[in-house]
């Protein structure tokens, strides 16, 4: 039997990309409504399973809960604090009811759960898959670089922002360019710092440092008698020690969630154009 490719698309970051990377904006017929966010979502997932899969995938799209931040939030007051929510930045949140009716439609499978980041979700689906059918390919479509913490040899991450050949980044493309690992990268992010989560990072220390302490396959906890915490940087790194654990602590993501549904392993129906989407919807 085929092994069916899962695509796990993270649905705000895609949300985003087509909001404000389009080349174009769509308005309705009487230019009253801004329909970019939607069609290009859909124009945009279309066209990245039709040049990036040579077989039809199951396709799972995953949303942010409304307080999926929360838990981390209460652990550090500063994650995501640096994201503004003006009129600007709510166009793609608006969307989205929009686009989780049309996915029913075309009976394709989305979670959201109101506690729990689309990080999380996306992670314990891999962690179910790689138990389930350890060879079935994963790939996981978004450009946040969060997700390289999950890659093996079967899940991948799909970032068709990217110039083509590439778009698909496993764990060798992490190391070529990162020298870490993707069981690393919490620790890498930690001690770096990472701009989209708003965690500052050590003073001082950045990618490249952050990579000379965790070479050879070294975690967080590893660092305290290896040496290598010397110098001002690695005194820095001491002063800020706990600070880091728990930074580590936010990047990780959690494996664990009870989820409404599960892969089928069947392919999903595929996509019309986006514009007879939009059309289904009534918006145009």
């Amino acid at each position: 039997m085929l092994n069916v490719p899962l695509l796990l698309v993270d649905g705000h970051n895609l949300l985003w990309r087509g909001a404000f990377g389009f080349p174009s904006p769509v308005m309705s017929r009487n230019k009253t409504r801004d329909l970019t966010a939607e069609f290009a979502f859909f124009a945009l997932l279309r066209v990245a399973i039709r040049e990036e899969f040579t077989n039809q995938p199951e396709v799972l799209v995953v949303f942010d809960g409304e307080h999926g931040s929360a838990e981390r939030q209460d652990t550090d007051a500063d994650y995501k604090a640096n994201r503004v929510l003006d009129d600007a930045a709510l166009k793609p949140i608006r969307a989205i009811p929009h686009v989780q009716k049309a996915l029913t439609t075309h009976d394709l499978a989305w979670i959201e759960l109101e506690y729990a980041e689309a990080d999380d979700v996306i992670a314990t689906l891999v962690r179910h898959t790689q138990r389930a059918e350890p060879d079935r390919p994963v790939r996981i479509m978004s450009g946040d670089r969060d997700f390289y913490q999950l890659l093996t040899d079967h899940v991948h991450v799909l970032n068709t922002a990217m110039r083509p050949g590439h778009r698909h980044i496993g764990p060798d493309q992490v190391f070529t360019r990162y020298k870490v690992t993707p069981r690393q990268w919490p620790d890498f992010c930690a001690l770096k710092g990472d701009a989209s989560d708003n965690i500052p990072g050590v003073t001082g220390i950045g990618p490249g440092t952050a990579a000379t302490l965790l070479a050879d396959g070294l975690r967080l906890e590893h660092l305290p008698d290896s040496g290598r915490l010397t110098g001002t940087k690695g005194r820095a790194v001491s002063a800020a020690w706990e600070q880091v654990l728990g930074w580590r602590d936010l990047v990780t993501m959690r494996t664990d969630l009870t989820l409404p549904i599960a892969p089928t392993g069947q392919p999903s129906r595929t996509l019309p154009p986006p514009g007879e989407i939009i059309d289904s919807l009534g918006l145009w």
